[in-house]
């Protein structure tokens, strides 16, 4: 079973460029993905003698790279080369291999600069409907803390429904921040008036956050609430740094017409000046179950089940437990699965059933085991 199939590894040979390899393999082993590394080559080269001497060398880092993952124990498939504009030649190779994530880094930025983001980076979360996950130069991938702001829209649903899976592979803790925009306009008669409408509007979102995260499994999960007042941009980049938040998560909204490729302007400046490694969901989730077809093996079909479980999925969990119990209706750890699953589902009863199921097999299986033992010492 994976989660996160495939991902593209956006590889300019930069300083920052292993940083973003490295952080690629170790995403490579906690999701088993395949890694597809690609480097692109500027179209404006007219000697042909420095436009071949520059593929050759893309082509040898481009090897390197390979085996660096290989070696690793990571699956790799082979690297692009390709030529054109960074930004749309790594969108359209995302769609063309297929690939659940595009990975990259944060792009160079002259210093003192407000902005921490390059502009290629930030051109390929515009254009990308694939996911992009872009990592701080100088910065590995080490996932304590992950942070995902949600205004209760479809894209931060999408958001957070991945991160909530990111957290428990990751193993780390998952903060939930909604900011409460405050009423500031001018037209209140007085003070009074509108700090009783902001009470208001503040009790209000606080509902709406509660009914909103009662969509979510966040059983077993380590998680916190925020919900700070006040402008969301500020609020979100005041917290990151506030929690020492190692990853950010959110998701982002294309606008129609001729804006489709800006993003919504809280995540622009968001990502802009973002302290850590982020990922950012506009239209396709990160994580994406893939089984493998045709499993018969039992082992292998409850190993699937308690990864499914640990990750969360806790109905398709069952219907893995359900299918050992259809090739041996005696496996024992499959009903102690089901058991668990159904405990956390919150459904007693179910969960006591198979409980009883797998005491009532041991209870056979022992009492079969002393008659064998008893027919052995009477010699029958």
């Amino acid at each position: 079973m994976k989660l996160l199939e495939k991902i593209l590894i956006a590889h300019d040979f930069g300083e920052a460029s292993q940083n973003v390899v490295l952080s690629a393999i170790e995403m490579g082993k906690i999701f088993q993905s395949t890694l597809v590394p690609i480097h692109v080559l500027p179209d404006d080269i007219v000697n042909d003698k420095v436009r071949d001497l520059l593929k050759k060398t893309a082509l040898t880092k481009l090897e390197e790279t390979s085996a660096l993952i290989k070696n690793e124990g990571v699956q790799c498939e082979k690297p692009l080369l390709v030529v054109g504009t960074p930004h749309d030649a790594v969108v359209r190779a995302a769609v063309d291999v297929g690939a659940n994530l595009i990975l990259l880094g944060s792009g160079e930025t002259k210093k003192g600069d407000t902005f921490r983001l390059g502009t290629t980076a930030e051109r390929i979360i515009q254009k990308s409907e694939k996911p992009v996950f872009v990592i701080k130069d100088n910065v590995l991938l080490n996932v304590h803390h992950i942070m995902c702001p949600v205004d209760f829209s479809d894209a931060s649903k999408r958001a957070l429904k991945n991160a909530i899976t990111m957290a428990r592979r990751f193993k780390s803790e998952l903060t939930i921040l909604a900011v409460c925009e405050l009423q500031g306009s001018t037209w209140f008669t007085s003070e009074k008036e509108k700090d009783l409408e902001n009470e208001l509007r503040y009790k209000l979102h606080k509902e709406a956050f509660d009914d909103f995260l009662k969509e979510f499994n966040l059983t077993d999960l380590t998680y916190t609430k925020e919900t700070p007042r006040g402008k969301p941009a500020e609020e979100i980049l005041g917290a990151l740094s506030r929690n020492f938040i190692d990853l950010l998560i959110m998701g982002t909204t294309g606008r129609t017409g001729l804006n489709r490729v800006l993003m919504g302007s809280v995540t622009e400046k968001v990502v802009r000046e973002v302290p850590c490694s982020f990922l950012t969901l506009k239209s396709e989730d990160v994580i994406a179950l893939q089984f493998e077809n045709n499993l018969r093996d039992i082992e292998q079909l409850y190993g699937t089940a308690m990864k499914l479980m640990e990750d969360g999925f806790y109905r398709e969990a069952i219907a893995q437990l359900k299918s050992c119990l259809t090739i041996n209706n005696m496996h024992v750890p499959a009903y102690q699965g089901l058991a668990k699953i159904y405990d956390k589902l919150n459904e007693p009863e179910k969960a006591i059933m198979h409980r009883k199921n797998a005491k009532d097999i041991m209870d056979k299986l022992w009492y079969q085991k002393i008659e064998e033992e008893v027919r052995k010492l009477r010699g029958s």
